[in-house]
């Protein structure tokens, strides 16, 4: 067999749901040679790195760290060290990855009450408050940032509500991170977990959690070992706390990468990166409604950095996305679940959330919707956001 050539994948602009392109500091602070996981000025390194963490979460949880395994695993580090077998979970699923947390809640043997509601909408505190006042969980999970519906959910008031029954939230904060609000502290939030690869501009490898003086009791009074040994955090907040006993060999590469992407959030400024999401969330959206574009999460709920459509009738998915992939190098996302081959989802998020990007996506996508058919004025969808930037 012949030996491969040296890599050179074709450029691509990832506008999909994740991973974005990751910010150029990021990837020159992963040229950083490397350190052993235990070296001082690497332990100092960790330190930094916690401390920005806890300042883009907005929280003072001491137990606020970075898991070495992707987002997925960040859902499931809160799971299995929260939920004990036998423990009743309300998990609320208004699209896919409401229920993955469904999926991996049983797998820690909760006594699971699913509270549905259609894709694309969001819950109000009525109806969690009856799902509290019924079932009395220890943990009620719900995902804050839908990412196959972008939806947004106000979990503003639903930390206070949740205590008041003695129940333990638990937010995903996978695509929201970043990118919206996330005010751990100041909305009572016990648990969060989110990813590198999104609103922070790294490559995807890397799972920020944070849980609560309030979890973090939970965990040391629980009467079962954690099911996982890796994702165990009695064990991992020794390495990533004051003892500093090993664990697992970090990825340092990654911890390098995450500590610059934080200094970027940190050196932006977090109501200033907020205000650019939702600013070129508008004109995105502007130029997308003049394409005829119809976002599937109603107005007010809809997240600025994922921006979820529906396709126009005669649109093939997969021939769409191939030509926008093929031709113009931009990648988006097709649909899950309910919405597979009926929806694109184009994010903006974290370095990729700019005008130039905006401005790239609508022309490409008059084209490749021109080509399939659809009626669309000649640079409507560019004229719309030009407007939407002026106004």
């Amino acid at each position: 067999m012949a030996i491969p050539g040296q890599l050179n994948p074709s450029p691509r602009l990832l506008l999909g749901p994740g991973p974005c392109d990751a910010h150029p500091r990021v990837l020159a602070a992963m040229m950083t040679p490397l350190l052993g996981h235990l070296d001082p000025q690497f332990l100092a390194i960790m330190t930094e790195t916690q401390e920005m963490l806890r300042q883009v979460f907005q929280t003072k949880n001491e137990l606020t760290i970075p898991i070495s395994a992707t987002g997925s695993a960040g859902m499931e580090t809160c799971l299995v060290n929260l939920i004990e077998p036998g423990d009743r979970a309300v998990i609320c699923t208004a699209g896919y990855f409401g229920n993955r947390m469904v999926e991996i809640a049983g797998r820690c043997g909760a006594v699971v009450t699913v509270k549905e509601a259609p894709w694309g909408t969001v819950f109000s505190l009525d109806q969690l408050r009856d799902a509290l006042k019924t079932t009395r969980p220890k943990v009620l999970g719900i995902v804050h940032a839908e990412t196959s519906t972008g939806a947004l959910q106000d979990v503003s008031q639903l930390g206070k509500l949740c205590h008041e029954f003695d129940t333990l939230l638990l937010t995903d904060c996978v695509t929201s991170l970043g990118c919206t609000p996330v005010k751990l502290d100041e909305w009572e939030i016990d648990a969060a977990f989110s990813c590198s690869q999104k609103g922070l501009s790294c490559p995807p490898g890397l799972a920020p959690v944070s849980l609560s003086p309030r979890a973090g009791e939970v965990l040391k009074k629980r009467k079962t070992k954690v099911q996982s040994w890796y994702l165990d955090l009695t064990a991992i907040q020794s390495y990533w706390g004051g003892e500093r006993a090993y664990h697992h060999t970090a990825p340092i590469t990654m911890v390098y990468a995450l500590r610059e992407g934080l200094r970027l959030v940190l050196e932006e400024g977090l109501e200033a990166r907020f205000a650019r999401h939702v600013r070129n969330h508008l004109a995105l959206r502007a130029g997308l409604t003049a394409l005829g574009l119809k976002y599937l999460a109603a107005e007010g709920n809809q997240l600025p950095q994922l921006n979820a459509v529906r396709l126009p009738e005669g649109v093939d998915d997969v021939a769409g996305r191939k030509r926008l992939l093929n031709e113009f190098g931009i990648e988006v996302g097709g649909g899950l679940g309910e919405f597979k081959g009926k929806a694109w989802r184009i994010g903006l998020m974290g370095y990729n959330s700019r005008p130039n990007c905006v401005f790239q996506a609508l022309a490409a996508l008059e084209l490749v919707l021109s080509g399939a058919g659809v009626k669309v004025e000649r640079g409507a969808g560019v004229a719309a956001a030009e407007r939407a930037y002026a106004g």
